[in-house]
């Protein structure tokens, strides 16, 4: 037993070890993550065309991300094709771009790394500089020296390309040495001359390019002829800045005779030139290696030319980079906790610091402080404050960076033992460690309260808690602002002490308090909150009283007040702060007396202003704040969008938008619009007008008309648009229907476009506003193009050589698109000549060109296009024959002509100007635009000159994605493909796409599920989407100026099963916001069915093949019947059956065991098969839907199985009336369809040529079953489809082999086993049989909730369906011609109770009789089809 009590005791021992030993949740601490940038970039210069490196790798243990900034901006690399991120993250230019108008990669940059989930760090900064052109900005000159002497030759180029400028002599490099120099400027300085350094010198900049040499400049070598010559200063010391451990060369060049002696000095101490790193070469140049911050002073050049002394001194700077003496330290903090981070930086000059975290610059505020000039306080933590913070420090030497991370623990969580960034009233503020907590912690501390409060602080005192739970307890007093969620924590002096008191607080501020005990456990439970306000300050002044604020302006207000009744003292200033209505931010400004008049304000803008006065004291009560508004004006800018729209040929309907938003400068009172015949000044007649359109009237045939418009106020009108002009028509033309085909279209094929002309309609009296012209490669409907109504050519550009394109061109007016005309063209290959430069504006508007002047005037020159904006470009020039201050002096003028290859016919626009610039506006954006300019003075006018280029600057995407299209990924319901097409006015380069899909097309944008996509696709995929459910779509496209419009909303509605049932999805259709959605499709709509294949002419063969079959054994059946039975006809059944004829009301009787043909008539003009139909539906619906559907139907429960059996076998069918139209010959279909106006039914519309995407457009007649109680109870509104049906996919059978009853039936099974019912309402089909059969056996007995289903080989013409109930309406009709729709009425039927299981159907024998004239016709209509 105490063996046994042993073991007990150590198994226990171990679990409480294992419990309490084991727990320590200190051990628990998230540990700091080494970050840090092992290689940041360095400043960098670039060579134009060459690539360039900028090389950052960020080192951590878990992944890092990093990214690239320019200029502070994040760069999209996906959009720049030139720039690439490398492996290691450093970033790689592939060609450096740099012009004088665009320099793109020139600029500052910063790497930028980031961790997921943990923080961001930012690299020190590095400047890419470009070497800019390689240009000479002076030309070296021969010079003489003499032999001993010195000289200097000059190569003046940009600072840049020093490093890549040398000297050559004779044509060989020149070998520099202590003798011969090259100075910073570039110059070439050759002290101690000999006759070795005469020659032919040139400098020459490499690197860049070719080469690019100076001219050659000779040096001379001359004897000494001891002719003194006075002290000459070729180049003296200039006062320069450069970096610790740099180089200097600071030039002292002088020449005279004798040679003369330089010295130098420093700060007024002799150099000693015996030191290692002072050096004089070249004469008297000073040279200075491996600089330090002690080398920085004054140097002075002293030449001794024997009688002429020289003195030349200049500053030399030593810049010190930033260096950190102490770094920010990682730091383990708790909420509410007050930390430092601190950073000491020395550099010369002094830096300047700036912190950051997690990558965002950091504002001081009340709770981020600056304080010892560079340390970060962060006052009151909470845990979003947890990251990367940075110091950052920069002067003119350079920038470095040190970050520190900051970890916020749990209260519940030891903090480390030294935790070096807390501050002074947080240091005691520290839980003990889980492994020393042995009991419960204190209850909360009793009655907190506020024993003093003052203006700026405020005294807390309380009572013990009533559960302290041990002894030395200490407090910590929690507080922070009235409203936030910010803490701040102040811990009392010592244990046991019960009252703190709170600094540093604002005056007439509410604090919220709360204190909390702890022990030796931990902290404790908190007390109630406590809402103290502090006092308000007396010492301050009080509110000016009587404020008053005028308008005395559009744009100034003045402003009065008085003296503050209690100031408290001397005022010494007011401050007036005023701010815009509806902006957040407020400006001040300060004011010595009591009125002061403001400025420069808005026009008609509301703007509230207060007043505070200041005494020694500081800022006193602010005034409440006085709303006033400037006073209106007349608008300061024209309306906008001005359009001309010529309605016939005495009217034209004017267009315009309002002025820009805050250009207006008051209430709008109405446009005044002037207009006036032809382009030249005229009288014009004036019009008044609230709206935004305007209806002129009255006007004369065939002339040109100009208008613009003005907004007005009740101050007046503002400045007006530019003239407009517009041209009625010579004659009144018929708009009542759309255009017809033009009367020719030819195409001239190239290698990269096609070069389309055509001729208009050849009905001249209908009006065509325009033509329309579709292209693609096998389709012209890829790419389509609006044009006016007087072009008659266009060239199509970038096209793909070698490729088959399909050309459609129609007129339209506002009737709608006229009949199109094609054709097609094959592209030159690539091997063919480059396609010539085709001027259409000379080709077909060859203006009249007057004999050239014996002595034209000289071209303006150097034209240049200086790019303002995304539709501005300024365009300047110079012209030689004028002086050379280029003052104009005398009545010459300038024309400007500019044009855009895009499209390439586009014309010529032009303007002229006396001066020699012109600022061209209203330009496409992103478009590149070629400038020329023309002189022309009396007379005589110049050629046009050479052409400038410019392409106008991005901007903001002008329409949304079109063609956006939904389309159900096949196997997947629950994943969609979106496709769409670029926008039409993208205004620059997309660089993506933004897809926004909700189920409420009415939501906040922002309530909306957003999916970016890159901007080279135009497909996305969306998965995880709800079954049976709509969506809808939009997408928006962004450049690099920002996001386009939004397109429409798509609508798509999900399948509603998995793929095992699911039908194949609905394209997606064009919906508003706002509106209504189009229905979707019944279960009872029609889908693709498997097996139809062939041709349209191969499925007339086998209907003409069939039909004929059939009806030559309906002939010799009844034939046979006639002659069978008309011994025994007596006169007055053939009465009675004639008369049951005229009336259509037969009376059948029949039996199970003798089956008689159904009623037949046959029609000359067409064939009609009417049975009477009992249909239960009183008004029913026939539509037409091409959606295709899955192979294989959904299959129902097998109780609808047994009720189709049991209804087989109790009920008869009884077939409907049907009306099959033929054409009298049978030449090729042409299918159309048309909508149902129909409340239950979605209908596509396909026109020619038009195949539905997944099968055939196929069509069944449908035989309803008898009524019944049942039949309404799986009936859908949308359930029948009313089918032409001709031949089934089964190999017919011989009519020398009838099918008999019981092979019937087997088919009949089979087919219920091969095709099971589907979900479908019922709709029974004409069953394929023996062609005799088809006739003479009735229909088969179909159940009323699930009929077998028939399918058919051959596509068939879909029915064009009326709007008046109960009739549809069927045509074929050919290519040539077309025939009216026919009348297929299916006939109501009543309603049959359970009990009635059949209907009497019998056929006399002598009824036939009657039909045989009938015959007759059928036989014409069927030699006839067999014939055609």
């Amino acid at each position: 037993m105490a063996e046994r009590g042993a073991r007990l005791l150590v198994f226990f021992t171990s679990l409480i070890v294992l419990r309490f030993g084991g727990a320590d949740k200190g051990s628990a601490i998230q540990e700091f993550t080494p970050f840090r940038f092992s290689v940041e970039p360095v400043d960098t210069l670039a060579v134009r065309g060459l690539p360039a490196v900028l090389n950052c790798s960020a080192a951590s243990a878990a992944p890092v991300r990093v990214e690239w900034k320019k200029d502070g901006t994040f760069l999209n690399l996906v959009a720049d094709d030139r720039k690439r991120q490398l492996a290691d993250g450093s970033l790689l230019i592939s060609t450096v771009v740099h012009n004088k108008h665009n320099k793109p990669d020139e600029g500052v940059y910063q790497c930028v790394a980031s961790i997921d989930n943990l923080g961001t760090i930012s690299s020190r900064t590095a400047r890419l500089t470009v070497a800019g052109l390689p240009r000479f900005l002076s030309q070296p000159e021969g010079v003489s020296v003499r032999m001993g002497g010195s000289e200097m030759l000059s190569c003046e180029v940009m600072e840049e390309l020093v490093p890549f400028t040398r000297w050559e002599r004779d044509g060989r490099p020149v070998e520099l040495d202590a003798r011969v120099i090259q100075l910073p400027s570039g110059a070439l300085v050759i002290s101690n001359a000999s006759q070795t350094d005469a020659g032919l010198y040139r400098c020459t900049i490499d690197a860049l390019g070719p080469p690019k040499t100076t001219e050659e400049a000779e040096l001379q070598v001359s004897a000494d002829s001891g002719v003194e010559e006075k002290l000459e200063t070729l180049q003296g010391p200039v006062s320069v800045a450069k970096v610790v451990g740099e180089s200097v060369l600071l030039p002292c060049v002088m020449k005279g005779y004798p040679v003369p002696v330089i010295r130098w000095t420093f700060n007024d101490r002799s150099i000693d030139e015996g030191h290692e790193r002072f050096t004089v070469i070249g004469g008297g140049s000073l040279q200075i290696v491996n600089l330090t911050e002690e080398d920085a002073g004054i140097y002075v050049c002293q030449a001794d030319g024997g009688n002429m002394t020289s003195e030349i001194q200049a500053e030399l700077t030593v810049h010190v980079p930033p260096r950190f003496v102490t770094r920010p330290s990682n730091t383990y903090a708790q909420e509410s906790m007050d930390i430092i981070f601190e950073c000491d930086i020395t550099g010369s000059p002094p830096p300047t610091v700036r912190w950051m975290k997690d990558g965002d610059t950091v504002i001081p505020s009340d709770y981020f402080r600056i304080v010892k000039q560079h340390n970060l306080q962060v006052l009151g933590l909470v845990k979003s404050d947890e990251g990367f913070y940075q110091c950052l420090a920069e002067n003119d030497a350079g920038n470095v960076q040190a970050s520190a991370q900051l970890i916020i623990l749990d209260l519940d969580v030891a903090l480390p033992s030294t935790v070096p960034s807390l501050t002074d009233a947080t240091t005691d503020h520290v839980a003990s460690s889980p492994a020393e907590r042995s009991g419960p912690a204190p209850s909360a501390p009793r009655d907190v309260v506020a024993s003093l409060v003052s203006t700026r602080f405020i005294k807390l005192t309380w009572r013990q808690p009533a559960e302290p739970h041990g002894e030395n307890i200490t407090y910590s007093v929690f507080y922070s602002l009235d409203g936030t969620n910010r803490e701040r924590v102040e811990n009392t002096s010592g244990p046991g002490e019960m009252q703190v008191t709170i600094q540093n607080l604002v005056p007439d501020t509410k604090y919220t308090f709360r204190v909390v005990a702890s022990n030796a456990n931990g902290p404790g439970e908190s007390s109630a909150p406590l809402t103290v306000a502090t006092q308000l300050e007396v010492q301050v002044p009080g509110p000016a009283p009587n404020l008053q604020v005028v308008s005395v302006g559009p744009a100034s207000v003045a402003l009065s007040w008085e003296r503050p009744v209690n100031g408290n003292g001397d005022i010494q200033t007011y401050k007036l702060f005023y701010s815009e209505k509806g902006q957040d931010s407020e400006q001040d400004m300060d004011v010595t007396g009591l009125s002061y008049t403001m400025t420069g304000l808005k026009k008609f803008t509301e703007y509230s202003f207060r007043v505070v006065a200041y005494n020694k004291h500081g800022p006193g009560i602010s005034t409440d704040d006085v709303t006033v508004r400037t006073l209106s004006d007349v608008p300061s800018a024209p309306p906008q969008n001005l359009t001309l729209e010529v309605l016939n040929s005495t009217s034209i309907m004017v267009r315009w938008l309002a002025p820009p938003p805050g250009t207006l400068n008051g209430e709008l009172t109405g446009y005044k619009l002037r207009y006036r015949k032809g382009l030249r000044r005229a009288d014009a007649i004036e019009i008044s007008t609230s709206q935004l359109l305007q209806l002129i009237d009255g006007l004369e045939k065939g002339k040109v008309y100009t208008v613009r418009v003005s907004a007005t106020t009740v101050n007046g009108s503002g400045p007006t648009t530019e003239w407009i002009a517009a041209e009625t028509f010579e004659n009144d033309l018929d708009e009542s229907q759309v255009p017809g085909v033009p009367s020719s279209l030819h195409v001239r094929p190239l290698v990269n476009r096609i070069v389309v002309t055509w001729t208009p309609p050849e009905n001249q009296d209908i009006l065509v506003r325009g033509y329309k012209i579709g292209y693609g490669i096998g389709s012209p409907h890829a790419h389509t193009v609006n044009l006016d109504y007087k072009q008659r050519f266009y060239s199509i550009d970038n096209l793909d050589p070698s490729s088959h394109y399909v050309i459609t061109l129609k007129a339209f007016n506002n009737m709608g698109e006229g009949v199109p005309i094609y054709n097609s063209a094959t592209t030159r290959p690539q091997s063919d000549p480059i396609d010539p430069d085709i001027d259409f504006y000379e080709l077909f508007n060859n203006p009249y060109t007057p004999a050239p002047d014996p002595t034209p005037m000289l071209p303006p020159v150097g034209v240049q296009a200086t790019v303002l904006s995304h539709d501005t470009i300024k365009v300047s020039w110079a012209d030689n024959s004028l002086a050379k201050n280029q003052k104009i002096t005398d009545s010459r003028y300038y024309s400007i002509r500019w044009k855009t290859n895009i499209p390439a016919n586009t014309k010529y626009k032009t303007a002229n100007t006396t001066s020699l610039f012109h600022t061209v506006t209203a330009l496409k954006p992103n478009t590149l635009y070629e400038f020329s300019v023309m002189v022309t003075k009396s007379r005589r006018s110049s050629t046009w000159s050479m052409t400038a280029h410019g392409t106008t600057a991005e901007t903001l995407p002008a329409s949304a994605p079109k063609d956006v299209t939904v389309i159900s990924k096949e196997g997947n319901p629950r994943m969609i493909n979106i496709n769409w097409q670029p926008p039409t006015e993208a205004n620059g380069k997309i660089t993506g796409y933004i897809i926004y899909y909700s189920t409420d097309v009415n939501a906040e944008v922002h309530d909306w599920v957003v999916e970016p996509v890159v901007g080279n696709r135009l497909t996305h995929q969306i998965q995880g989407l709800t079954l049976d459910t709509a969506y809808y779509f939009k997408i928006q496209a962004r450049n690099s100026k920002g996001m386009g419009p939004m397109s429409d909303a798509v609508h798509f509605r999900t399948p509603k099963a998995e793929p095992s049932d699911k039908m194949s999805s609905d394209q997606g259709l064009q919906v508003k916001p706002g509106h209504p959605t189009l229905p979707e499709h019944g279960i009872g709509s029609n889908m693709d069915k498997p097996g139809i294949t062939g041709s349209r002419e191969n499925h007339i063969l086998v209907i003409v093949v069939i039909v004929s079959v059939g009806a030559f054994t309906i002939i010799a059946v009844v034939v046979g019947a006639v002659l069978c039975t008309r011994r025994s006809n007596s006169h007055q059944k053939k009465k009675r059956a004639a008369c049951k004829s005229n009336t259509g009301s037969h009376k059948y009787k029949s039996s199970s065991k003798d089956l008689k043909p159904p009623d037949l008539w046959i029609h000359h003009e067409r064939l009609e098969l009417k049975p009477i139909d009992k249909s239960p539906d009183p008004n029913p619906v026939m539509t037409e839907t091409p959606i295709p559907r899955a192979a294989q139907d959904p299959v129902e429960p097998s109780h609808q199985i047994q009720e189709l059996e049991e209804s087989v076998s109790t009920r008869r069918g009884v077939r409907p009336k049907i009306m099959m139209p033929f054409d009298s010959q049978p030449p090729q279909p042409v299918i159309s369809a048309h909508p149902i106006h129909s409340l239950d039914h979605l209908h596509h519309h396909h026109h020619h040529y038009h195949l539905p995407p997944r099968g055939y457009l196929h069509h069944q007649i449908s035989l309803r079953a008898p009524a019944s109680p049942n039949t309404h109870l799986h009936r859908s509104p949308s359930a029948e489809s009313v089918r032409n049906q001709p031949a089934a996919p089964e190999p017919p059978v011989a009519p020398s082999q009838p099918i008999t009853s019981a092979e019937l039936q087997k088919t009949e099974a089979l087919i219920k086993e091969e095709d099971p019912p589907s979900i479908n309402p019922p709709a029974a089909h004409i069953r394929p049989t023996h062609p005799l059969k088809s006739f003479a056996v009735p229909a088969l007995t179909v159940s009323a909730h699930n009929p077998p289903t028939y399918e058919t080989a051959l596509p068939s013409t879909p029915l064009l369906a009326q709007p008046a109930p109960g009739v549809k309406t069927a045509s074929i009709g050919t290519l040539n011609r077309a025939r009216a729709p026919m009348p297929v009425t299916v006939p109501n039927a009543p309603d049959q109770s359970e009990t009635s299981k059949m209907l009497d159907m019998t056929y006399e024998t002598d009824e036939l009789s009657e039909e045989m004239a009938h015959l007759e016709g059928l036989m014409k209509d069927l030699n006839a089809i067999t014939t055609g």
